[in-house]
C-alpha cells in the first residue's frame, strides 16, 4: 500500500470515530438539557415586572447573588448572558433571560413574565402593544454587496 492510502485511511478512521464520540456527547447533552427544561417549567411563576434595563453583561458585573457565581463553571463565567435589570414590587434585581427572548424583551414597559428562580423564561406585554424589535443597521460591506446583488436581479442571502 502507499503512503497515500495509508494516510487517508488513518484520517477516515478518527473522522468516523470523532463523529460517533459527538453523536453520544450530544445526546447525552440534548437528555441533561430535556431534564433541566422540566425543572424549569415545574419551577415557573408568573410575575408582574418592570423591565428598567436589558444588557449583555459578564456575570460578574450583572450584580447577581454571589451564591449563583460560584454555583456557576469557571468558564462560564467569563460568557456575556442576557441580563434584565427588573422592578418586582418595591424590588430592583437583576435576572438572567432566556436567549430566544432576549431580544423581542421590552425596555420601560410593565409585563407578566413568566420566571423560575432567576430566569426570564417567556414575557407578555401587559399595557399597550409591544413594539416589534429595532432592525440593526447593516455593516458597510454587507449593504455594497445587498446593492450589488439587487441590481443583478439577485435575492439576498441570509
Amino acid at each position: 500500500m502507499s503512503t497515500g492510502a495509508i494516510v487517508a485511511i488513518v484520517i477516515a478512521v478518527i473522522l468516523v470515530a470523532a463523529i460517533v464520540a459527538l453523536y453520544f456527547f450530544g445526546k447525552k447533552a440534548q437528555k441533561k438539557q430535556e431534564e433541566q427544561q422540566v425543572q424549569l417549567d415545574a419551577m415557573k411563576q408568573s410575575v408582574t415586572m418592570l423591565i428598567i434595563d436589558k444588557k449583555r453583561m459578564k456575570l460578574n458585573e450583572a450584580g447577581l447573588p454571589q451564591a449563583v457565581i460560584e454555583q456557576t463553571p469557571k468558564l462560564l463565567r467569563r460568557s456575556k448572558l442576557p441580563i434584565l435589570k427588573v422592578r418586582v414590587g418595591s424590588r430592583v434585581m437583576s435576572l438572567i433571560c432566556d436567549e430566544k427572548i432576549f431580544d423581542s424583551v421590552p425596555v420601560k414597559k410593565e409585563v407578566k413574565a413568566s420566571v423560575s428562580g432567576i430566569y426570564v423564561t417567556e414575557v407578555r406585554g401587559l399595557h399597550g402593544k409591544t413594539a416589534a424589535p429595532e432592525q440593526k443597521k447593516k455593516g458597510f460591506f454587507k449593504d455594497l454587496v445587498a446593492k450589488a446583488q439587487e441590481k443583478a436581479g439577485a435575492k439576498m442571502v441570509k
